[in-house]
């Protein structure tokens, strides 16, 4: 098997080894509706569009309570214009006061808890797999059983 850059997506490289960054939006702990993968080393705002665009629009979404990374013009401006209102607080660099409500971002605490639950899959926390299609088909899998749990 030919061990090519294209072949391993999502492997980023550096100095503590190989690492992945998942993407996840949810509507609860329970429920992760959409999940991206990314290298370990890569940004986050790049992913916002292919993450919202995963989101089914059956439940309306009107929150979007999302980590400090994500804070850009584009994601909240994005947001918006679906009539999203966004819940990210700002980056510390952000030169316009942005108002945010600490109150509804605390419950970001919920995605953790998703996380969290992945996590206590030991075949995603180390992640076994060396294509990314195989391990985001697992971590379907297992967000699948995590919500008809």
């Amino acid at each position: 098997m030919h061990r090519g850059k294209g072949h391993f997506p999502s492997l980023g490289r550096s100095r503590g080894g190989l690492s992945t960054t998942i993407h996840a939006g949810g509507i609860n702990e329970r429920h992760g509706v959409a999940l991206v993968l990314t290298e370990g080393q890569g940004h986050e705002r790049p992913v916002f569009d292919a993450v919202l665009a995963q989101v089914p629009a059956a439940p309306t979404l009107t929150h979007a309570i999302m980590d400090t990374a994500y804070d850009s013009e584009q994601s909240r401006t994005t947001l918006t214009a679906q009539d999203v209102r966004p819940v990210i607080p700002p980056k510390r660099n952000r030169t316009a006061v942005i108002d945010d409500d600490r109150d509804l971002y605390t419950l970001r605490d919920k995605g953790e808890r998703f996380f969290n639950n992945l996590q206590q899959f030991r075949r995603i926390a180390t992640r076994y797999e060396q294509l990314s299609q195989t391990f985001l088909a697992f971590m379907h899998r297992v967000a699948a059983w995590l919500s008809i749990r």
